[in-house]
């Protein structure tokens, strides 16, 4: 079976709101930024997200946390993305 696609888009394109997704890295190091961009376009909310850390504002996770796409988060260090303190501390 070839997994192989031609884009980021058609990746993500299964992935729809409500979704549990688990990305890798660690810091910004191996991140799978290009899929979270895709995902980011692609429309989806209310996501789930298991991930070694939030990431920061406007870039990784940030574009997602930054959109309202982010219905709840598992992250062992959160301490650099400024977006997630302040939605965290709204609540």
């Amino acid at each position: 079976m070839d997994k192989v696609v031609p884009s980021a888009v058609e990746a993500v394109a299964d992935v729809g709101s409500g979704a549990t997704l688990r990305l890798g890295g660690f810091g910004l190091c191996g991140i799978p930024a290009v899929l979270i961009d895709a995902v980011s376009r692609s429309g989806a909310d209310r996501l789930q997200i298991v991930s070694n850390n939030a990431g920061v504002d406007d870039w990784g996770l940030g574009l997602l946390l930054g959109a309202g796409r982010i219905r709840r988060i598992v992250a062992s260090y959160v301490g650099e993305n400024k977006e997630f303190a302040r939605q965290y501390l709204r609540r």
